[in-house]
C-alpha cells in the first residue's frame, strides 16, 4: 500500500498517465509524455500501437513504458494475448496491464484463468525478466466472491499487480470498497485503481483503500489541484 502523498511530486510517481481511447492520434500521444516528462508520472500506459513512440520520446526520463493485452474485453486467445505482451516488451514496454477472461472467472473456470494469466506473465518475462504484468479483473462486473478469486488465480500465476477496472466497462471503474477488498486478497500482489478518477479526494480515497497505483487519464488536473 502506497503512503498518502503530501506533495504533486510524490503523487505523479503513483500515476500510470493514461491514454487508451481508440481514438488517439500522434499528437494525444506526444502531449501524453510531455505531460509526463513535466509532472514525473510514474509511466505512460498506451495501446501497443504507440509503444515505441513513447520509448523514443521518454528517452532519459523517470516515466516508464506501459502497454495492455486482451484490451479491453480480456476475450481474446490466451495466445494472442502473449503476443501482444511480448511485442510490446519487445517495442520497450516495461509493464503489462492484460485483462483477465472475464467469462472464465465468472464461470469459475480457474483453471482458464490461471491458464490465460500465465501465459501472458510467461511471455513478457522472458522477454524482460523485469517487465511487471498487472491483471485487470473488472471488478464492477464481478461479485465479491469472484474478486476474491481472481486475486488467488493472479497470484498463483505470478503475475505482479491486480487492477480493478479497464475504465471501458458500463458498470464502471474503481470502487473504495472494491480497492479494499484487493488490498485484502491480493497480497503479495500490489494493487492498481482505474477507472473514473478524476479528483483529488477520490484518488487519495483509493490510495487510503490501499492502492500502490492509479491509473487516470485526468492526471494533470489532479496533480495541479495539489501543492507543488
Amino acid at each position: 500500500m502506497a503512503q498518502l502523498p503530501t506533495t504533486r511530486t510524490g503523487f505523479a510517481r503513483l500515476i500510470d498517465h493514461t491514454v487508451l481511447k481508440p481514438e488517439a492520434t500522434a499528437a494525444d500521444i506526444d502531449r501524453l509524455c510531455d505531460e509526463c516528462r513535466e509532472y514525473g508520472f510514474y509511466a505512460a500506459c498506451v495501446n501497443p500501437i504507440w509503444v515505441e513512440r513513447c520509448v523514443r520520446r521518454l528517452a532519459g526520463s523517470s516515466t516508464c513504458v506501459a502497454s495492455v493485452a486482451g484490451f479491453p474485453l480480456g476475450a481474446s486467445l490466451s495466445a494472442t494475448k502473449a503476443d501482444e505482451a511480448r511485442r510490446v516488451v519487445e517495442h520497450g514496454a516495461t509493464e503489462v496491464d492484460m485483462v483477465v477472461n472475464v467469462g472464465a472467472l465468472i464461470a469459475g473456470d480457474e483453471a482458464a484463468v490461471v491458464q490465460d494469466v500465465e501465459a501472458v506473465v510467461s511471455a513478457a518475462k522472458r522477454t524482460n525478466q523485469s517487465a511487471l504484468v498487472k491483471v485487470i479483473l473488472e471488478t464492477r462486473a464481478l461479485t465479491e466472491e469472484q474478486i476474491v478469486r481472481g486475486c488467488h488465480c493472479a497470484a498463483e500465476a505470478q503475475a505482479d499487480f491486480v487492477k480493478t477496472s479497464t475504465g471501458f466497462h458500463s458498470a464502471g471503474g474503481a470502487t473504495v470498497e472494491h480497492v479494499a477488498l484487493l488490498r485484502k486478497h491480493a497480497p503479495p500482489l500490489k494493487v492498481k485503481a482505474a477507472g473514473g478518477i478524476r479528483d483529488v479526494p477520490t484518488a487519495l480515497a483509493m490510495i487510503e483503500a490501499g492502492a500502490d497505483r492509479l491509473g487516470m487519464s485526468a492526471s494533470v488536473a489532479v496533480v495541479t489541484a495539489l501543492p507543488a
